[in-house]
């Protein structure tokens, strides 16, 4: 069965090939409840279950066996309170083990949002109203608000009559962002404030500092898919994507932001015991085009960014980069504590990734000093066969693999 992507939305034919698959499902010559998605964006561990996510459809619930191969458990649900697609980006507090979703659809509401006790019990869906369908792949959390992003990536599907994609950016709306009560129990209480225009793949992290709500992002000032699709993939050229912190002031309403690096910066990552709380250090990939990862950079929160810089260098809030070297091209990096249930520093502990040389036709998997991010890895396991450049990384923890459901 050929699962329907983003990238299928396009001219006439992909209006064409919509229709035809919703009918097919419609008509039970698909089941979908197997799920129509590919599960290949991201992973999450919750309640003793690996969930393979892709925020077109509902989670997978997978097992890892003892051989190290993975077994399909099915679609989650939640026992059916889950009736819409479910983000590749959930959060889970590590101090109540709660999960905090969402999922975005093309009909009202727009945008739905759930939060999963810890003991893997969905409770009531709260629809967020926003006034047109967009693309909202990441949200954020604190320790006492959600924050969701009504940014102008707008699901159009006229513009496929015109030959273009489903999906529209349009340069003259503003940035929307918004903050909610995190146990709240309807949008009543959200408060939206707008910065100007662009759009956001990924989130770093984000906390409350006084009567502010901090969050720290890798921000696009515009997008172009189409453009995209074509030559930039294959390098970056003008395509902009940088660090930026921006804050919300729940009692003035006034929202600012600031640039911390230069491009192309995504896929930021931290040490995920400091989820929706105060933090210091964002590791984040070096892009060299939209499908290729050429480094790791550190970046330190607490320290200013270097004016004038024109690429992104060690100094000021860089601490260290990790360059893969020449043909040589890597995934997003995982923070891995060096010790668990242990009191250590922010970070000491190790950035995971899988590297592939474009020279030998190898790949491995690096292990790297987050603390001093030294060129030499700690350690480099050698794999059998190619990992292809992906999405994101996630690591399970020997604990995690006993307890699974």
């Amino acid at each position: 069965m050929h699962i329907m992507q983003i990238g299928d939305l396009k001219g006439l034919f992909g209006l064409l090939t919509a229709i035809i698959y919703g009918l097919r499902i419609k008509l039970g010559v698909l089941d979908g409840s197997y799920g129509m998605g590919t599960g290949n964006t991201a992973l999450v561990y919750h309640h003793g279950r690996l969930l393979a996510l892709n925020e077109g459809d509902k989670p997978y619930a997978l097992k890892v066996l003892e051989d190290g191969d993975l077994q399909t458990l099915g679609l989650m649900d939640y026992d059916k309170r889950l009736t819409h697609s479910f983000t590749a980006h959930p959060k889970v507090d590590p101090a109540t083990g709660e999960m905090f979703t969402f999922g975005y659809q093309f009909t009202p509401p727009y945008v739905t949002y759930h939060v999963v006790t810890k003991e893997g019990y969905m409770l009531d869906p709260v629809p967020i109203t926003i006034p047109e369908p967009v693309m909202m792949h990441d949200f954020a959390i604190t320790e006492n608000y959600a924050i969701f992003m009504d940014l102008p990536l707008y699901f159009r599907p006229k513009n496929m009559a015109k030959g273009k994609m489903v999906l529209s950016f349009d340069q003259t709306k503003r940035a929307r962002f918004g903050i909610l009560p995190r146990y709240a129990k309807d949008d009543v209480q959200i408060r939206w404030f707008e910065l100007p225009n662009c759009y956001i793949f990924h989130n770093a992290n984000a906390w409350e500092d006084g009567d502010e709500v901090v969050l720290y992002t890798c921000r696009f000032p515009d997008i172009d898919l189409e453009m995209a699709s074509g030559p930039v993939r294959k390098r970056l050229g003008n395509y902009r994507n940088e660090l930026y912190e921006m804050r919300f002031n729940l009692n003035t309403g006034e929202a600012s932001q600031k640039k911390l690096s230069e491009s192309a910066v995504d896929f930021p990552r931290i040490n995920e015991k400091y989820i929706g709380r105060k933090q210091r250090f964002v590791y984040g990939t070096r892009l060299d085009s939209l499908a290729k990862v050429e480094g790791i950079v550190k970046f330190d929160l607490q320290l200013e960014p270097e004016v004038g810089k024109e690429q992104i260098e060690v100094g000021g809030n860089v601490k260290g980069i990790f360059q893969f070297g020449h043909g040589r091209y890597g995934s997003e990096a995982i923070f891995v504590p060096r010790e668990s249930d242990v009191e250590l520093e922010e970070d000491d502990g190790y950035l995971i990734c899988f590297v592939h040389d474009e020279n030998t036709g190898k790949s491995e998997v690096n292990v790297i000093d987050a603390k001093t991010m030294s060129s030499e890895p700690v350690a480099v396991v050698p794999l059998p066969a190619r990992v292809p450049y992906g999405f994101h990384a996630f690591f399970v923890t020997e604990e995690q693999l006993k307890y699974q459901a």
